[in-house]
């Protein structure tokens, strides 16, 4: 049986899952890397060997390797976006197929997100992807890619959203030509296609975002409205193996808890900073409490990925946080709440916005001690961008004995 895989960042993001599938994609034979979440708001970073770079959106992180991507029906697509992208890679559509089921973003989407974060930041990167599921949560005829096939229906269903938000300086037939180009350059699919790939090959899962943003899951409502933890690959495909991907510190981009920030330490970020949507890019230390909730409510990972591992050595204030002080509580572990309940997730928001560093260590073995205290052996460390920076490490290697932590929450 092929072994597929999954890639999902254990934090708020920008840990590198990009750099991950890029490497995977390097050392074996991948189908295609299928994206099963968000929208044209990724960022995921590759840099070859040659020194190409390109920040993926919508693309897998697979493309320069020449490895096709599938984008499935949890993918929420922007024509507009995905247009450029393409022009910037070399316009390789024949590397991807979309599922005629996932959802549109449309011009309009990204009008009422800008408009929205304007009047109540929240931390969006302004692309219109909340909105775009907002929408369809109200509205069923909300656009879907297959509409991009039938002019007709496609007109009907984009002016219910123009009609829906009041912009009228996006010209409805101007957004309808787009969209009818687009769906002549692309192909588009059916729900068969994921099973199709899944039976021919090794696929990699490449997720968007983090678990602490997941809409349900992260520290609302300083979230996304995307599911980050691995449930929307556990609904395409029966069995795959599990890498969860955390930097050896923690960041995270615009407003909501970080409860390790330290504005001290001195790590410059190359291809992150501070958005017109999102807010600064902000930096602390690895917080061990938060990325352990992220494993336990993701379902548990079964290898993980450290990224950015050269920067402990240069960066000697470096540390690992294992506690917070709470309310005058030691919290070593941040109980999940109940599934779906955003009342109990807005609370804890309210309660970690107090928190504060109780416990910290600076390991002499940063993967081991990453390892141990999330419970899942460490396979892959990254001192750098490229995959040739990249060293994988044998799954059988012996998996590092757990740092079991009282719990005081």
């Amino acid at each position: 049986m092929t072994e597929h895989v999954a890639v999902v960042d254990l934090g708020y993001g920008d840990a590198g899952k990009g750099s991950v599938v890029d490497a995977l994609c390097a050392t074996r034979p991948v189908r295609a890397v299928l994206r099963f979440n968000g929208g044209a708001q990724a960022a995921h970073n590759v840099l070859t060997s040659d020194g190409r770079h390109h920040t993926f959106a919508q693309f897998g992180a697979g493309t320069l390797r020449g490895v096709p991507t599938h984008l499935t029906r949890f993918m929420m697509v922007d024509p507009l976006a995905l247009a450029a992208e393409a022009a910037a890679l070399g316009n390789p559509y024949e590397l991807l197929t979309i599922d005629g089921g996932a959802l549109l973003t449309t011009p309009w989407h990204r009008a009422a997100n800008r408009r929205r974060e304007r009047s109540d930041r929240h931390g969006s990167c302004g692309m219109g992807v909340g909105e775009t599921a907002a929408y369809a949560l109200r509205c069923e005829s909300a656009p879907r890619v297959a509409d991009v096939l039938s002019p007709t229906r496609l007109r009907r269903r984009l002016a219910e959203v123009q009609d829906f938000y009041g912009f009228a300086d996006t010209p409805l037939d101007d957004v309808v030509a787009a969209f009818t180009a687009f769906g002549r350059a692309v192909r588009i699919v059916g729900d068969n296609w994921t099973r199709r790939l899944l039976a021919e090959g090794m696929c990699v899962f490449e997720g968007a975002q983090g678990v602490l943003l997941d809409e349900w899951r992260g520290w609302h409502p300083h979230t996304t409205w995307s599911t980050t933890t691995y449930d929307n690959v556990a609904a395409l495909c029966p069995s795959f193996r599990r890498i969860g991907v955390v930097r050896a510190y923690t960041t995270r981009h615009g407003p909501g808890p970080l409860v390790t920030e330290d504005a001290t330490l001195d790590l410059p970020e190359r291809h992150n900073g501070t958005g017109e949507w999102q807010g600064p890019f902000r930096v602390g230390h690895f917080d061990a409490v938060a990325h352990r909730y992220a494993v336990e409510v993701a379902g548990g990972v079964d290898e993980l990925a450290v990224t950015h591992l050269d920067a402990p050595p240069r960066c000697p204030g470096l540390r690992i946080c294992t506690a917070y002080e709470v309310d005058g509580t030691l919290w070593t572990r941040i109980r999940p709440g109940p599934p779906r309940d955003l009342a109990h997730q807005e609370s804890l928001t309210a309660r970690l916005s107090r928190a504060r560093p109780a416990l910290t260590h600076r390991p002499s073995d940063w993967p081991t001690e990453i390892g141990a205290l999330l419970g899942a052996p460490v396979t892959l460390q990254s001192y750098g961008p490229r995959s040739s920076e990249k060293r994988f490490v044998p799954r059988g290697v012996r998996r590092p004995a757990r740092i079991r932590l009282p719990a005081y929450c």
